[in-house]
């Protein structure tokens, strides 16, 4: 079966090979890039000749090192167009900088038949940036940007590049369909603040395959209005694990469904695998046919959970449930370790109880000393299937009486 889903993936991607077999090439030093100056002026004018072009087009940044503001690569395009990055590109330290602070740092929106490749790093040299991020108290904080924006694109594929250290999120891919990230290095230190990995959205048809993510927030995030989304043999750690949500506090959110999280890896993370949704929120979405299978959990913390009182730092009331439905579930071969007793949380909405959720062989071992290995569960009653090595959705035994006395 394995063999057969790679071979699904590779012949998904033969046609962006053959696309640019004979493409036009368009390298940014022709267009007056240097290295030690920015070169956003050479990427636009290059971009522009690529995207006019008949035929399938590439541009080129070379090896070495190179200084790029800020750039918004926009279509339509009217054939196959492919960005190689052989080298380092390096974000402005400071955010301020940057000369349109609304827009993200590199934008790529409205193309069709896109391909990002080349081996080359997006350096977005957060560290500075991440002293002045103090979102998790002030509703009002300074936008910091994304090292990589896809909007609006379709039949894409972006594959062995590294996104570094980036100021806020490192990529997101929102209103989009049919794009593939595979062999996506991300990195980032595990204190960085809101530097999610992937955030997906409002998408169809997404897959992220064959990758490693190191970051200080959520590997792969997703928010709403998404169908078929896989992500599959994905590295995770450090970070907060693969989360749908948060959702629930917009009114005009809508359902997710088909959402396949399968044979990943977790190494130190604070979380494995997570649906998170909002109390007293207005938003009446279904989230449904959930798939998190065949995943390893090495010292994870709260491998698997479904949290409908997700409220962080007490940025909302608890005085009443999620109105969102949460429905198909399959928790199935999960197996590695723990650094929490409490391994498993199902924690559903009083007013829409989780329905047909199925757990199947957990083999997960508590690494600390804080107690036993247990579940938590409320408005939920899963199925079982094969075996569990820990009580699922179990009350606790009570504790003996004391003997009477002589």
């Amino acid at each position: 079966m394995e063999h057969l889903k790679k071979l699904v993936v590779f012949v998904g991607i033969l046609p962006f090979l053959a696309y640019y077999a004979n493409a036009a090439l368009f390298d940014i030093t022709k267009y007056g890039a240097q290295q030690g100056q920015d070169f956003s002026e050479a990427l636009m004018k290059a971009w522009a000749n690529a995207i006019a072009a008949p035929e399938a087009s590439k541009i080129t940044i070379p090896a070495g090192t190179w200084t790029l503001s800020q750039a918004r690569l926009a279509g339509p395009n009217k054939s196959p167009i492919e960005l190689e990055v052989l080298g380092t590109v390096n974000a402005y330290p400071d955010p301020l900088k940057m000369p349109n602070r609304q827009n993200e740092w590199i934008t790529i929106i409205y193309v069709d038949h896109f391909t990002l490749s080349g081996g080359g790093v997006f350096d977005g040299q957060g560290a500075q940036a991440w002293k002045m991020n103090d979102c998790h108290k002030n509703q009002n904080c300074m936008k910091l940007p994304i090292n990589l924006s896809f909007n609006f694109i379709n039949n894409s594929f972006i594959h062995d590049v590294t996104s570094k250290d980036s100021k806020n999120f490192h990529t997101n891919c929102i209103s989009s369909g049919n794009v593939t990230f595979q062999r996506f290095r991300i990195s980032a230190p595990e204190d960085s603040p809101n530097t999610d990995g992937i955030h997906i959205a409002r998408s169809n048809m997404i897959k992220v395959l064959d990758s490693v993510i190191e970051t200080g927030d959520d590997c792969v995030s997703m928010g709403d209005e998404l169908t078929q989304v896989h992500v599959q043999n994905v590295t995770c750690g450090p970070g907060h694990g693969i989360s749908i949500g948060s959702l629930g506090k917009d009114p005009k959110e809508k359902d997710v469904s088909g959402i396949y999280v399968t044979n990943c890896t977790f190494i130190n993370t604070q979380n494995g695998v997570r649906v998170k949704t909002w109390p007293s929120a207005p938003a009446t979405l279904q989230i449904s046919d959930i798939h998190f299978e065949d995943l390893i959990m090495i010292n994870a913390s709260s491998p698997i959970i479904i949290d409908q009182q997700y409220c962080p730092w007490n940025h909302c009331s608890l005085d009443k449930p999620s109105l969102i439905k949460v429905s198909a579930v399959s928790i199935k071969n999960i197996k590695g370790t723990t650094s929490t007793a409490e391994a498993i949380t199902l924690s559903c909405s009083s007013t829409n109880p989780c329905d047909n959720v199925e757990i199947g062989n957990v083999d997960l071992t508590y690494t600390g000393n804080l107690g036993t290995i247990t579940t938590k569960c409320a408005n939920v009653k899963p199925s079982l299937a094969g075996n569990q090595n820990i009580p699922i959705c179990t009350p606790a035994a009570p504790a003996p009486a004391a003997a009477a006395a002589a």
